[in-house]
This record gives structure tokens, sequence and C-alpha cells, in this order.
């Protein structure tokens, strides 16, 4: 069985491509497909089948301009209630792939439509298991409240989680592969491991969800502590249940310009030091200067879904991969322009003393933008006002403007982008970054 693992680390992503006797099935596949059809070519394959295990809340798909490119066949349970051509594929159904037999097994509890794909040849099985199964825990349940075709209340996917972990599996084999749709550092999941595979009895003996408890005792374990939901899942899943636009000519029609000034909502992806030296007033700082930054996470959490914005790049060379980075989100609709700066009309940030914030902290007014879920595991300042970065577009009025602003996160990153979201929505008081110093201040 010819598997391949494909990863986008910013998103803790993995999609697959599985080839047999000339023919390929990809899973769960990432918005931009061409690495998909480079395999395909590498290895002498023509993609037939594309397979959905349910609508992804944290990416876009590429599974419809897949078949519109290469006649490939969707598959997906038929409660997902797509709106693209497709064939249903649930329990009972199953797919031939040259020698290998795909078969579907519904496995609610991330979503009501999720389905795990079982692989078999011979004595080997693989699962791929989306966003059900992860390696040591399994998909949080509160995604589908507010989205998609079929919403369900928390407590009614929680429990139907349970039936899948308690049923679902019992009669596959221990040395069954599992491949997940996520790793650690997704939003889809709390407790994920580093690692990119397991088996299911690696599973069965370390992840929490298959240890002997009571429906009660899963439940409130999965339910508690869930990181938050940003802005864009809701509207990634109307996307994914309808399926994308292609992906090039979705991205051809913004317009570059360079050297210039602009209104608006900007969004500005320079590093934090050459932001804090000059920045047009009122724009945001996501970082995205590293291939492994959380830029589209961030980015999907501050602005909402159909907000226009523009998008400040460091240099020309780099335009093209941003773009695509914005569109894994489909936010390539509401960017409105690409710019790089001139020189003029730019506003600095100021540099805290951190020494004598060290000194004299009750100057200060310490807002702690982390998670709330990090928030509850301990505070680094005890006078910190909390006030989640996700939140502090709609939140920032009400923070006391007497004293200056001392900004923190849990190492730095987020912090920047927190800081020149209240130096733009609060007048009159100075906006600090505590940056990477937080690190000095950590229990």
């Amino acid at each position: 069985m010819h598997i391949k693992q494909f990863e986008y680390k910013p998103l803790s992503h993995y999609s697959y491509a599985i080839v047999s006797d000339g023919k390929m099935a990809v899973i769960d596949p990432e918005r931009n497909p061409q690495q998909y059809y480079d395999f395909a070519k590498e290895n002498q394959a023509k993609i037939v089948v594309v397979i959905e295990t349910h609508p992804h809340a944290d990416f876009v798909s590429s599974h419809l301009e897949i078949h519109t490119k290469t006649g490939a066949t969707i598959y997906n349970s038929e409660m997902l209630g797509a709106e693209y051509p497709h064939h249903s594929f649930d329990e009972g159904d199953s797919i031939p792939l040259g020698t290998i037999t795909l078969k579907a097994i519904n496995t609610p509890g991330h979503s009501p439509d999720s389905i795990t794909i079982v692989a078999s040849e011979n004595d080997e099985t693989a699962l791929f298991t989306g966003d059900t199964l992860f390696i040591g825990d399994v998909g949080r349940p509160d995604l589908r409240e507010k989205a998609g075709n079929m919403k369900a209340k928390r407590e009614a996917l929680a429990e139907m989680m349970y039936d899948t972990i308690q049923n679902k599996f019992k009669e596959l084999p221990d040395n069954a592969l599992v491949y997940p749709a996520h790793g650690a550092g997704s939003l889809c999941g709390k407790s994920m491991s580093d690692a990119n595979s397991s088996t299911l009895g690696n599973e069965r003996m370390g992840n929490w969800a298959f240890k002997e408890q009571s429906k009660e005792e899963f439940i409130n374990t999965l339910l508690d502590g869930q990181p938050f939901i940003p802005a864009y899942f809701g509207f990634n899943v109307g996307i994914n249940k309808a399926g994308a636009d292609s992906i090039e000519p979705s991205i051809a029609k913004i317009p570059f310009t360079e050297n210039v000034t602009a209104d608006g909502l900007i969004i500005d992806m320079r590093d934090e030091a050459t932001f804090k030296k000059g920045h047009l007033k009122g724009s945001i700082n996501i970082q995205a200067v590293s291939d492994t930054m959380k830029f589209e996470t961030w980015l999907g959490a501050i602005v909402e879904p159909e907000e226009a914005f523009i998008l400040v790049i460091d240099a020309e060379k780099n335009k093209e991969k941003l773009i695509h980075r914005i569109a894994k989100i489909g936010y390539e609709q509401q960017l409105t322009q690409v710019i790089t700066l001139s020189e003029e009309n730019l506003e600095k940030t100021e540099q805290l003393n951190l020494a004598d914030f060290k000194a004299n902290s009750d100057n200060y007014t310490i807002v702690d933008i982390r998670n709330r879920s990090e928030i509850a595991e301990g505070k680094f300042f005890d006078t910190a006002l909390a006030h989640p970065l996700n939140e502090l577009r709609n939140t920032a009025h009400t923070i006391p403007t007497d004293k200056p602003i001392v900004v923190h996160c849990a190492g730095g990153y987020r912090s920047a982008a927190g800081s020149s979201i209240l130096q733009k929505k609060l007048k009159g008081v100075t906006v600090y970054d505590l940056g990477d110093a937080v690190k000095q201040f950590q229990k």
C-alpha cells in the first residue's frame, strides 16, 4: 500500500494520497492541489478519487478543483449535505482503488457527518480518521453549533464521540495504521501528540479516550478546556460544503502596488521589530515571516469573514506565497490590495523600559491576551486583565487608559498583534509590547 502524507505546518494539517495500480485517491486535500498533481505524475498515476472525511472548519479544501481538473469522483458522507457533484460514502459503502479497497465507517463526534476511511490490502490496514481520532486525542465536539448543513449541540456530539470510540473501531486490528487530519498545534483538538501517525493498538493503550471510563467522565473530559474557536471556522465549513473556487483564478485578480500608503483595515505581516520602526497608522501586525508562524489562524481569528482588508508585505518576492497563505482559509476574496510601504506617514511604536516595568509594574495596566484555557492555568502577573487576542478588537474599549498599557502573551508572537490592535483602538494612551521578555516573568 503506497501512502504519502502531506503536511501543512502552520495549520498542523495532514492530507494524503494513496496509489495502487496506476490509480490515486486524495484524502482531505488542502487549498492548493498542485502537490497532489505532482505526486500523481511522479508515480505515473491518475487521480480518480477525492474523499472528504467531513467539511473542514480550519482550512479550505481543493476537492472541487481536483474534480474539475481531473474528473476524479468526490466521495463524502451523504449527511454532509454537499452542494458539489459527489457520491455518498457511508458505512457499508466501498471504493476499489487498484488492489486496495476503501471502506467507510460513520464516526460522528467531531461533526455529525464525519467518516473514517478504512484502506485494506491483503493483511495491511490503514485508517484515515479525519478529525475523529487524533494521535493522543479525539476531535473537539463544539464546532458545529453555528455552522454547516447539520447543526448539533456540543453535548450531543460529545455523546456521539463516546459511542464512536467505544464501538466503531472494535473490529479493527491493533496493527492498523492511524493517519489523522491534524497534529499538535491544531485548534481542532486540545492535546494532540507531535507524532504524525500511530497504530490503533498504541492508541488503545495511550489515548485517554480509549481508557475505561463512564460516558459522563468521557464527556466532561472532552468538553473541558477546549481552545477558542476562530471567527473563520464556520465560514470555512460553508465554503467546503459548497466547494471552493479554483485557487489560481481566485488570487490572480488581487492588485499589487509598491511604495504606497493606504487606509482601511490594514494587516502588516512584517516582523515585529521592523513593524515597530515604522508602519501605517492603525495597522495590525500579524507576522508571517517564517513558514511555521500561525499567520492563517490569527488572521482568521482577528479579521472577520467577508471583512475587507489590505495586506502590507515586506517584499514583492513574497507576494505570491503570502496570498496563497491567505487563500488557505478562503480570505483571498476579501483581500482588496497587497502593498509595500513608502517611507512617508509612518508611525512608530514606543519601546518598553523593561527595568522600570520590573521595578514599578503597578504603574502600568497589564493586558494578558492569551487564550482563556491558558489563563485558567495561571497568570504571569496577578493584576493582569484578561483579554484574549481573538476577542480584543471587541473588548479593547473596556480597558482602562489612565496608565500606560503593557501587552503580553506566552512567547511574544501574539503580543505583537495585540499591542498593535490596542494602539489602533485606544486613543491618548501609550501601548507597549512586552514581546519575548515575558519569558522572564513566567513562574
